[in-house]
């Protein structure tokens, strides 16, 4: 055959996803679409998260910088210049901020860029230490980053942040980018660096008395998880057309790692489902704030009532499925175990 049988379905569940994308664009009302295109950006974050925290095993906390980042070269470069100038209100802005100018999809490569090279120098201090510490080390660029945001208005425009970004990212980019990313992640899991992160996850001193250089195999990953995580958040700049610097919080990190770990560390289909699961859900029960009315009986609203369900949702998927949903396998590895 021209075409494994295991390359076909692949081609077949790309092609499936692409129609279903041109669907909802032309034929979904602007809500539905706005849901989608909300996770389908979260889900290029999770891929992304997913590739450092469960491919690599780096319990990083990182992603919230980085989308800060990408959202603010995207949204700089997207601004047109003169409007920078009427924008900046505390003071004006600096002379390169203001010529700075890019089309949609080179602002995003860009944003991506910059990323990987912080990334880069970032991983010399990042990666001498391991576990908790790890965590500590890259919770705190994060925080960084915003009160970098904050105190540097002639770059930023500070507290008050960035408007009237120009809006160009629809499903159709989104979704494109998002298949991008997981062709591009599948294809690095599947190679010889994939399995080298893998045997860092498991154990670094056997991976690294095997001849693996365990400190660029997890710089690796970092700075492809930083590249995508810099593009989710031009995407998210870009669709939401305001940025500030109290987006970039520690719950956007909180979010992502509810998502990868209920979908399962380590597995890309995983993070596609928690995505939706979690950033569709999570929508999909606003009903339960509302006025309802159940056999004849008006509950009232209750503002907060659709997270507590999400909540005890998540801790009973959670319980009968300790290791996530996909546990470290692929949706492909499972229909493999199931024929036989």
């Amino acid at each position: 055959m021209l075409i494994e049988k295991k390359h076909f379905i692949q081609i077949f569940m790309i092609l499936a996803t692409v129609w279903f994308i041109w669907y909802a664009q032309n034929n979904f009302n602007a809500y539905t679409v706005s849901i989608l295109n909300n996770i389908a950006i979260f889900v290029i974050l999770a891929l992304s998260y997913n590739m450092i925290n469960g491919v690599a095993g780096q319990f990083s906390l990182e992603p919230n910088g980085f989308v800060a980042i990408g959202a603010y070269v995207t949204a700089l470069l997207l601004i047109p210049g003169n409007q920078k100038i009427s924008m900046f209100a505390l003071v004006p802005p600096a002379p390169f901020v203001q010529t700075m100018h890019a089309s949609f999809l080179p602002a995003l490569i860009l944003s991506g860029v910059v990323c990987v090279v912080v990334a880069f120098f970032l991983s010399v201090p990042v990666f001498r230490v391991r576990g908790d510490y790890l965590a500590i080390v890259t919770l705190g660029l994060g925080f960084i980053i915003r009160i970098i945001a904050i105190n540097n208005p002639k770059y930023t425009n500070g507290a008050m942040g960035l408007n009237d970004i120009p809006s160009n990212a629809n499903l159709y980019w989104s979704g494109f980018i998002a298949i991008v990313a997981l062709i591009v992640m599948l294809n690095i899991i599947y190679s010889k660096y994939g399995r080298a992160m893998k045997a860092v996850r498991d154990d670094e001193d056997a991976a690294s008395a095997m001849g693996v250089n365990t400190f660029w195999m997890k710089t690796y990953a970092f700075m492809t998880s930083a590249f995508f995580e810099g593009v989710g958040g031009g995407l998210m700049a870009s669709m939401l057309t305001t940025i500030s610097p109290n987006q970039f919080t520690f719950l956007l990190t909180f979010q992502l790692l509810i998502i990868i770990v209920l979908g399962g560390l380590g597995s890309m289909s995983g993070a596609i489902l928690g995505t939706i699961l979690v950033i569709g859900g999570s929508e999909w029960l606003r009903f339960l704030d509302q006025d309802m009315d159940i056999f004849g009986y008006h509950t009232g609203a209750h503002p907060g009532l659709r997270m507590v369900v999400f909540s005890i949702l998540l801790i009973v998927m959670m319980l009968f499925a300790r290791k996530g949903l996909f546990g470290d396998k692929e949706l492909m590895d499972i229909f493999k175990r199931a024929k036989k």
